[in-house]
């Protein structure tokens, strides 16, 4: 089985998979959290390399000020589990998006979590929180400029030194992305590095998402062909 070396997953459907099971969508969103450390397991007993995970992102705070206010509890909660879990599991642990928004507690708990894993080399997993690809692709822009306006001399602005402002600096491209819950969009996730990337969609809600599902999404990722634009060998140009 061909196994792609970087899986990032749209984690949708956590409201409608509670919403179905006559539960409040807190719920879905909490069991949700807790599928997410199941499949860090799966991922790297399947050998991939790393996992990028879109929990929050930047139009998430659109929501009802009850489900945010939820998810950052949620999220204050996963936080310290997944310190244990990156311990335990010698998994490195990064955060993009713009991490500012968030309280002040929780950006201490970001911090020592990616600083405290920095050096684990097993699954590296990445939790994209109040994230958002045309913010981050803005962001880089700006970042760039400033360091132009300091007077030093300028570059030339190729894809490698543009990739060396965004978030997911030092990071490789997603070989597969992956969207449960039936939605058959990026939503404004990695739209830079998801180029070439081989898309999955699935209708199972992301709660429900196991091992065996991750399998089969790797299965149908190793019967493609991955041509980055090129043409097969054995096809004439002229076709």
């Amino acid at each position: 089985m061909s196994v792609p070396k970087h899986v990032a997953i749209i984690l949708d459907g956590n409201g409608r998979w509670a919403k179905e099971r006559g539960m409040p969508r807190n719920l879905g969103h909490a069991e949700g959290a807790k599928n997410v450390e199941r499949v860090c397991e799966e991922a790297y007993k399947l050998g991939v390399k790393y996992l990028t995970v879109y929990a929050f992102s930047t139009e998430n705070w659109k929501r009802p000020d009850d489900e945010v206010s939820a998810l950052m509890t949620l999220l204050r909660n996963y936080m310290k589990t997944c310190l244990r879990k990156a311990k335990a599991n010698n998994m490195r642990v990064r955060v993009i998006g713009d991490i500012s928004r968030l309280d002040e507690d929780l950006r201490k708990q970001i911090t020592l979590l990616t600083e405290a894993t920095a050096d684990y080399d097993g699954l590296n997993f990445t939790v994209a929180l109040n994230y958002g690809s045309r913010d981050e692709i803005l962001r880089a822009v700006n970042r760039l400029v400033k360091e132009t306006a300091k007077g030093e001399d300028p570059q030339e602005i190729t894809e490698e030194r543009f990739e060396s402002f965004l978030d997911t600096a030092g990071i490789p491209d997603p070989d597969l992305l992956i969207r449960t819950s039936g939605e058959q969009r990026l939503s404004n996730f990695l739209l830079w590095q998801a180029a070439y990337s081989e898309l999955y969609f699935t209708d199972v809600h992301w709660p429900d998402f196991n091992g065996e599902e991750l399998k089969k999404a790797i299965e149908a990722y190793g019967r493609r062909e991955r041509r980055y634009g090129g043409i097969r060998e054995e096809q004439d140009v002229s076709d």
